[in-house]
C-alpha cells in the first residue's frame, strides 16, 4: 500500500503498510463525523478542525496506531482507552490513550468518543 497521506512526517517514515493503513482508516472514520484538518508537528500528528487539534497521533508501530484524546473530564467508564492520565500541572486536561491494533478497534464506543471530542 502506498502512503496515501498527503504530507511528509517523520512519524510516517519506514512504517509498515499495515500501520499506515490503520492511520488512513482512523482518519476516514473520523471524517465521517465532520471536516478535518491534519496538523503535523515536530513530534506528533494532530487531527483537528477549525484550527484546533482534537486528537494526537503519537506513535505508529509495526502493527499499531497510538492516539491521544485530550478531554477536560476523565471518562473512566469505558472499554477502549488503555490509560487515562491527568496532564501534570493542568487540572483540566485528562489524556485518554487509545491503542488501535485492528480496524475493528474503531468501534461504536470509539466513534462516540470521536464525536464527543469533535462536538466540544
Amino acid at each position: 500500500m502506498e502512503n496515501r497521506l498527503n504530507f511528509n512526517h517523520p512519524l510516517l517514515h519506514n512504517k509498515s503498510d499495515y500501520s499506515l493503513e490503520l492511520l488512513n482508516y482512523f482518519i476516514i472514520k473520523f471524517k465521517e463525523i465532520g471536516e478535518l484538518e491534519i496538523y503535523p508537528t515536530k513530534t506528533m500528528i494532530g487531527i483537528g478542525a477549525k484550527g484546533k487539534n482534537l486528537v494526537y497521533i503519537t506513535a505508529l508501530g509495526k502493527n499499531f496506531l497510538h492516539v491521544v484524546f485530550p478531554f477536560e473530564t476523565a471518562y473512566e467508564d469505558n472499554l477502549c482507552f488503555q490509560k487515562i492520565a491527568q496532564v501534570h500541572g493542568d487540572k483540566y486536561q485528562y489524556n485518554h490513550h487509545l491503542r488501535v491494533l485492528f480496524k475493528e478497534d474503531i468501534n461504536e464506543e470509539v466513534m462516540n468518543f470521536m464525536k464527543l471530542i469533535y462536538k466540544n
